[in-house]
C-alpha cells in the first residue's frame, strides 16, 4: 500500500518538475499533479493500452518511436480532464512525455534503489 502511495507522489512530483522545464507544460500546483498524476494513469491503462495494440505494426516499423507519440496524445488527453493542468501543443506534449518519463525513472531509482 505504501508503495503505491509513494509511486503516486513521485510521479506527481515528476510532472511538477516536467512543468518547471518544459515551456507550454503547465501545472498550477501540488494538488493539481496528484490528480493530473491520477488521471494520467488511468488514460494510459486504458485508451493508451488500446492505442498501444492498435499500432503495434506501425511502432514495429518506427523500432517504437511511435509510442513517444501516443505518449504524448495520452498527455493531451489526460491534460483536458483535470483543471489546472495544461500541454499547449503536440511538442510540448512529445517533449514532456520524454521528460516525464526520464524524471520518473531518475526519482524512482532514488527511492527505490536496486
Amino acid at each position: 500500500m505504501w508503495i503505491l502511495i509513494i509511486n503516486w507522489l513521485l510521479s506527481a512530483l515528476s510532472l511538477m518538475i516536467v512543468a518547471s522545464l518544459i515551456p507550454g507544460f503547465q501545472v498550477q500546483n501540488f494538488t493539481t499533479a496528484l490528480l493530473a498524476a491520477v488521471v494520467i494513469g488511468l488514460v494510459n491503462a486504458t485508451l493508451g493500452l488500446i492505442l498501444k495494440v492498435l499500432t503495434f505494426p506501425l511502432t514495429i516499423v518506427t523500432f517504437g518511436l511511435f509510442l513517444l507519440v501516443i505518449n504524448a496524445l495520452m498527455l493531451r488527453f489526460a491534460a483536458a480532464f483535470v483543471p489546472g493542468f495544461a500541454v499547449n501543443g503536440f511538442f510540448p506534449a512529445f517533449f514532456g512525455a520524454i521528460a516525464l518519463a526520464l524524471v520518473s525513472m531518475a526519482l524512482h531509482t532514488v527511492v527505490f534503489p536496486r
